[in-house]
């Protein structure tokens, strides 16, 4: 998925990104209201983990800006416990709360839980021809042999398994599976992909579709 973290902590937003990258995630991060809303407006993201207590722009304000006008989800962050502060952040547009401190465990299935909301529901095991991938173990299996993947590598195939078939853009697999920093002239995606097919063994399954994307039929 592409997660914006904003959080005006730079410790805690590195140790946040750092763990949901580790488990395949595309993650930006800022540290201000006013730049959270600079890249909603450029990039799609599935999930944005928003602490409530933001300079420039408060984090309300920017919850508020994305009810109705975004499909990202908003996962709110704050050292607030009580019951009304939780009650309040819903109220405002947030799709699910997380009082600070968290278990990074919890914040993974949190994500997760708000990213299958994101878009058109998924099974738990995607699964197409003799390839399987499970989300949640994040484990690749080709007629039953196990395949390692990269992080890269397996978030591209999840994009193209979850196209059921259809053809992905190389510009959707940018989107999704890197960050900010990525160039978008970079040749990282074909690279990837060549990765992955060589991984994935013979006979080939990752079509290229000429002017249009990867698919695997």
């Amino acid at each position: 998925m592409r997660i914006l973290v904003v959080e005006d902590e730079p410790l805690l937003a590195d140790a946040v990104a750092k763990w949901l990258r580790g488990e395949a995630h595309a993650v930006d991060v800022v540290h201000d209201g006013g730049a959270a809303l600079e890249r909603l407006g450029v990039h799609d993201y599935d999930v944005v983990v928003l602490d409530r207590d933001l300079p420039v722009v408060h984090g309300d304000d920017v919850c508020r800006s994305l009810a109705g006008t975004s499909e990202a989800r908003v996962l709110m962050l704050t050292a607030a416990a009580e019951i009304d502060d939780r009650v309040a952040g819903l109220a405002m547009g947030a799709d699910d709360y997380l009082p600070k401190p968290f278990a990074f465990r919890e914040l993974s299935a949190r994500v997760g839980a708000l990213g299958r909301r994101s878009r058109p529901a998924a099974p738990p095991i995607l699964q197409r021809g003799d390839i399987l991938l499970d989300p949640h173990l994040r484990q690749v299996y080709r007629k039953g042999r196990y395949v390692p993947l990269s992080r890269k590598e397996f978030a591209v195939l999840t994009e193209l398994l979850r196209a059921d078939g259809a053809a992905v853009s190389a510009e959707h697999l940018l989107e999704k599976a890197w960050d900010e920093h990525a160039d978008p002239f970079t040749n990282a995606v074909r690279m990837t992909i060549l990765k992955l097919r060589r991984k994935l063994g013979d006979p080939p399954v990752v079509v290229t579709e000429p002017g249009v994307g990867y698919r695997i039929p």
